[in-house]
């Protein structure tokens, strides 16, 4: 089932393809930064939660420097939170498309992550920059960032294919994704260190499959080492539990989106 959606998926990579550059000339139609807000908005964030929690707070951040401390995990939550806050919308955003013609619907919400994705890698820049200014020196344990991101993608596609199928349904679900977002950004080890979450909760924190991720990247970028892999194996076991069944949640309502929307 899941190689012939994904045959179908690639039988119609040209209609991904011009939905992204649709979707990227949107988002930046007539602003002044254009693609710089992609920078702008997690360096912004790292400057505000260095002087808020750094500065004034004194929170600790296990002797890593707080700019590379919230910046590694601000990498990561931003393109989680955008990607599907974006593809939250996409299939209402797009119904005169729905409507009109056939195609796997899941393509819309993946034009957003992508998006998204094109996103993260510019925010990026910014992140090398601090790594040299920091003078941070990458191990060999740098090669393990990239199955992790592909665990995140899955993590994202699975919550946006949830997502975007109930909006169909009930409009209210798009109003109410960015306040859960923002709740899961304070659950997650983004302005603090997993070390502060207090041993008895610690085993229903680490259920949040973020917390996983954003440690594996803090330590195997930051301070060279392996990553928490019982944290991490965690995060894997919920984030395809979430993507296997958000998948057949989606392509069990698929066949109705365009009467309903």
């Amino acid at each position: 089932m899941v190689a012939k959606n994904l045959k179908l998926l690639i039988n119609y990579r040209e209609l991904l393809l011009n939905l992204v550059i649709r979707e990227i000339k949107v988002r930046y139609k007539q602003s002044v930064l254009g693609v710089a807000w992609a920078v702008f908005q997690p360096l912004l964030l790292m400057i505000i939660f260095t002087i808020v929690f750094s500065f004034f707070a004194r929170m600790p951040s296990d002797g890593i420097p707080y700019p590379l401390f919230s910046y590694s995990a601000l990498l990561p939550w931003i393109f989680f939170s955008g990607a599907i806050n974006r593809s939250t919308h996409s299939l209402v955003n797009n119904r005169n498309l729905i409507t009109k013609v056939y195609f796997p619907r899941e393509i819309l919400p993946i034009a957003s992550i992508v998006t998204a994705l094109i996103d993260f890698a510019i925010a990026s820049i910014i992140f090398i920059g601090l790594l040299v200014l920091y003078k941070i020196s990458l191990s060999l344990y740098i090669f393990l960032l990239f199955p992790i991101i592909i665990i995140q993608i899955f993590l994202v596609l699975g919550l946006s294919l949830f997502f975007s199928s109930f909006n169909v349904f009930f409009r209210d679900i798009g109003q109410a994704v960015p306040l859960v977002l923002q709740i899961w950004m304070y659950l997650s080890p983004i302005v603090y260190p997993i070390s502060l979450v207090p041993e008895k909760v610690r085993f229903l924190y680490i259920l949040n499959p973020m917390v996983g991720i954003i440690d594996s990247c803090r330590k195997i970028i930051i301070q060279g080492i392996a990553p928490d892999f019982a944290y991490l194996s965690i995060s894997v076991v919920v984030t395809f539990v979430i993507f296997y069944f958000s998948h057949k949640f989606f392509k069990k309502l698929e066949m109705s989106f365009a009467d309903i929307i």
